[in-house]
């Protein structure tokens, strides 16, 4: 399965790596020629300069063709005048550069622009709080699982520890974790000097080309931006795209293990390339398909062996089946069976275990470090084709499955204000997954929980949640990323807390992105508020002072308009995916509609979240795994 790395079939090149620079950075800066052999170029990644001439290319120009040449389309920040001229040389560059309001918000946007276009996306950021800004933003990268290089202005050497304006150094901020390799960034390092630039070329060109996330900081002192690149070459390297390929031995025992008896296949987000093996496999074998929030859409919800989503904002009928149909195995594919997908439940736990399948060596039995796990280290489409290839082809025969459940939405009321939020969904569902082609984000809170147990899709890629990290204000920004790099509709389904928090209406309105906001208005911290309820935790304030949004959004130059009868809804909804421009829909809800969010609660009461006795209500408090 292994690629070359070049245009034509790598998500990570826009065109075969070639000689640098190609263009032209300003009028200070003449243009280099170039003088290449045709038989050189066979996608190899070339030298950095073939002319003699010494160039008069700044590193700041250097890294920004180098950005270029490692499939880089859209950059993601806010300027400042330490990084000035990296900023410059971006703009300059064949990369977007895209003006945000926010550091945070500008890491959310890249992040869903790598998932919805598969091509590395870069994050610019000045010094000082530039940084610290985008962190969030960055952690959220890292745990979702993309491919995100963050380019950041530091001060100069001699400037260094005498108080420099936004002093950006180990005097300042800690150097592990940031400037350092860690749990935030797989690759850190400082450039103080552009005879860096070849080796650090090297360094992302084959960590991009490797499955999995990537998050890389690049820190770059503002007096080395500027400075010459002087007889430079980049190393050639021969770079293909391979999935960890699993063995023939851990083949053989799954095909032992899945022929057994009875098994359940729980597909999560590390699983969306392989939507097509998936559906063979269960309609091969019968098995019965669960999946996480993450994971929504890579097997079809609407098919007849899909029992439902487990963990936040998920279904009963998954219980339902572990119950009445419990399966000898599960087969886990590329999802970390996590807090947001499991709640580390006992009800989901096979009778003999499951085979686990990632990527990553360290996740098969974390979660569930008790249950016997046999793991597989492999990127899933690879792992899956093998596996059909073994299987032997003797169906299982195809069992009824518990099914999600639906409750019918009862008659709207005589005078239908505020709109409930399952009519909300009911309608989102119709006008925007079934009716067009749009990417649906939901933010974290109720927004999610909602959006994840009501929605329902058909496609893979077409519905995104933040659940390791859930910053709020992820899918609020992030909406920018995906609808740029996807060149089609993005919805966020987001709350009201959420949107007052981090929102980049002026940036959607800058860039004319077809932004589409979806506001659940309750004037609450609504998730907050509801499980402080129910775990009978009383005192605590979540309320929000009323907010207009729609006139705050057309404040700043959308479209936007305030729905508050559930009459209105389909219209809204109508209006803003004919709508050429960013559109906000502000939705009054009902706020005291209980979220499908028991299981959350629960899992928060198991670790230790109690009430005061004092404040316990007089009957026990129901916690279910819905």
């Amino acid at each position: 399965m292994s690629q070359n790395y070049t245009a034509s079939n790598s998500p990570i090149a826009s065109e075969p790596y070639n000689e640098f620079p190609s263009n032209k950075y300003g009028e200070s800066v003449s243009e280099v020629s170039h003088q290449v052999d045709e038989s050189e170029k066979n996608g190899e990644i070339q030298p950095f300069f073939y002319n003699e001439t010494p160039p008069t290319l700044s590193v700041a120009d250097a890294i920004a063709q180098m950005l270029v040449d490692l499939g880089v389309n859209y950059a993601f920040g806010v300027a400042g005048g330490a990084m000035a001229s990296l900023w410059g040389a971006l703009s300059n560059s064949n990369i977007q550069v895209l003006n945000f309001r926010h550091e945070a918000g500008a890491a959310f946007a890249a992040t869903e622009a790598y998932f919805a276009s598969d091509r590395p996306s870069v994050v610019f950021t000045t010094a000082g709080p530039g940084i610290t800004n985008a962190l969030t933003g960055l952690f959220a990268a890292r745990g979702e699982g993309a491919k995100v290089i963050l380019l950041s202005a530091c001060t100069s050497a001699p400037q260094r520890g005498r108080w420099a304006i936004q002093e950006t150094s180990t005097y300042t901020l800690p150097s592990g974790g940031i400037f350092t390799p860690g749990a935030l960034f797989n690759y850190a390092i400082g450039i103080e000097s552009a005879a860096q630039l070849p080796q650090i070329f090297r360094k992302l060109a084959l960590a991009l080309a490797q499955p999995g996330g990537f998050v890389a900081h690049l820190s770059i002192p503002t007096a080395v931006q500027t400075s010459l690149v002087e007889g430079l070459a980049f190393p050639k390297l021969d770079v293909s795209r391979s999935g960890v390929t699993p063995s023939s031995e851990a083949i053989a025992k799954s095909v032992e293990l899945l022929s057994s008896g009875p098994f359940a296949i729980w597909v999560g987000f590390g699983a969306r390339d392989a939507a097509d093996e998936i559906r063979q496999l269960a309609e091969r074998t019968g098995a019965a398909v669960m999946c996480s929030p993450r994971g929504k859409g890579i097997f079809p919800e609407d098919h007849r062996q899909f029992v439902g989503v487990t963990g936040l904002g998920g279904h009963a009928s998954v219980l339902t089946y572990m119950e009445e149909q419990p399966p000898l195995h599960t087969l886990v594919l590329g999802t970390r069976l996590g807090e947001p997908t499991s709640f580390w439940s006992s009800a989901l736990v096979p009778q003999r275990g499951f085979i686990h399948v990632d990527i990553d060596p360290e996740v098969p039995g974390v979660a569930y470090p008790h249950v016997e796990t046999f793991g597989v280290r492999s990127d899933i489409k690879t792992y899956l084709q093998e596996l059909l290839q073994h299987l032997p082809n003797t169906p299982l025969a195809h069992l009824s499955f518990p099914r999600p459940e639906r409750q019918a939405i009862a008659p709207a009321p005589e005078v239908d204000y505020p709109v409930r939020p399952e009519v909300l969904m009911a309608a989102i569902q119709k006008i925007v997954v079934e009716g067009s082609d749009a990417i649906v984000m939901a933010e974290c809170g109720n927004s999610f929980t909602w959006s994840t147990h009501l929605l329902e899709f058909a496609q893979a890629n077409r519905y995104r949640v933040s659940t390791g990290v859930g910053a709020m204000g992820h899918a609020v920004t992030g909406v920018l990323g995906a609808a740029l790099a996807n060149n089609t509709k993005a919805v966020g389904i987001v709350g009201d807390g959420a949107m007052l928090m981090n929102n980049e209406i002026s940036t959607a309105v800058k860039y004319k992105i077809p932004a589409i906001w979806i506001v659940l208005n309750d004037a609450r911290y609504n998730m907050c508020h509801q499980g402080m309820k129910i775990l009978g935790l009383k005192g605590a304030d979540a309320t929000l002072p009323p907010t207009n949004f729609a006139m705050i959004a057309r404040g700043m130059g959308a479209e936007a308009i305030v729905v508050v009868r559930e009459s209105d809804i389909e219209p809204a909804l109508e209006q803003a995916i004919a709508s050429n421009v960013p559109f906000l829909i502000d939705v009054v809800i009902d706020g005291d509609r209980l979220a499908p969010s028991g299981g959350r609660n629960k899992s928060l009461a198991a670790q230790g979240i109690k009430s005061n006795p004092a404040q316990t209500p007089a009957k026990p408090v129901s916690f279910p795994l819905v």
